[in-house]
């Protein structure tokens, strides 16, 4: 079962050279090589012509893993299909123009056996483009590895975050799909995306879960298994669609973190 690319030719390019040309650029702006690996990482998911920019420092933070085949836990949002729990689909690899991506189906009948919260519905994940975004990112930085694929639907994510942490291991990294605020003038927005990355740096899962981004819950749950395991998050960097379209009158916020 092999999930295909829903959105290769609109958020990001179909044609292989090009969309890796393009990731390789988005990757060389971002200014801050990292140290170490992080633990887990947040990124937007427009397109890139939008949110690249700002994906590519969540994403560079990962460059320490290369090589290493790490299991990457990348959690989303359902923006098409209502549904119950988080889903993780019956696929065995995740295919972009780039190649195709193993899941760890291991790793995913383990949480499957752990709890009903766990799905494995595919319609949702049929037209979604949170999880799939950021998959050529993934292969540009870390070459081979393998996928849990989490999208979230109506769901605890405090009651999630307890699941994943029995099933984490050494060497493992969660990846949240998240934009910010949405179609607010840029001001606006920027004011209530600063409350919002003011509710995650403080660990506050519940409040989190109550904020302005579309990945809120996937990104609540990451909180509250960092705020277990005590991972800090840092804000790496942040920006509005208005930043690169020029328009400011209607904007979508970015930001990327990093979980130590």
């Amino acid at each position: 079962m092999v999930r295909k690319p829903a959105v290769a030719g609109s958020f990001y390019p179909a044609e292989p050279m090009q969309l890796a040309r393009m990731v390789d650029e988005l990757l060389a702006m971002a200014t801050r090589p990292p140290a170490h690996a992080p633990k887990a990482v947040v990124a937007p998911h427009a397109g890139y012509v939008y949110s690249g920019p700002v994906a590519a420092y969540s994403f560079r933070a990962l460059e320490p893993l290369a090589g290493k085949t790490p299991t990457v836990f990348l959690m989303g949002p359902a923006h098409y299909l209502a549904f119950e729990g988080v889903s993780t689909g019956t696929y065995t690899y995740w295919e972009t123009p780039l190649g195709q991506v193993p899941v760890d189906t291991e790793r995913v009948g383990a949480l499957l056996e752990r709890s009903a919260l766990f799905t494995t519905a595919d319609e949702p994940h049929q037209p979604e483009h949170s999880l799939e975004v950021e998959l050529p990112f993934l292969q540009a930085v870390l070459g081979g590895f393998k996928l849990v694929p989490l999208l979230f639907g109506l769901v605890d994510p405090l009651a999630v975050a307890g699941h994943l942490e029995a099933v984490l291991r050494p060497g493992d990294v969660l990846v949240v799909s998240t934009d910010l605020s949405h179609y607010h003038p840029d001001a606006e927005a920027r004011k209530l995306d600063a409350a919002t990355l003011e509710t995650a740096l403080a660990l506050d899962a519940r409040g989190l879960s109550h904020r302005e981004a579309c990945g809120r819950h996937p990104w609540a749950a990451l909180t509250a298994l960092a705020d277990r395991r005590s991972w800090r998050p840092e804000l790496l960097a942040y920006a509005t669609s208005g930043d690169t379209s020029g328009d400011r009158s209607r904007v979508v916020g970015y930001a990327a973190l990093r979980y130590d």
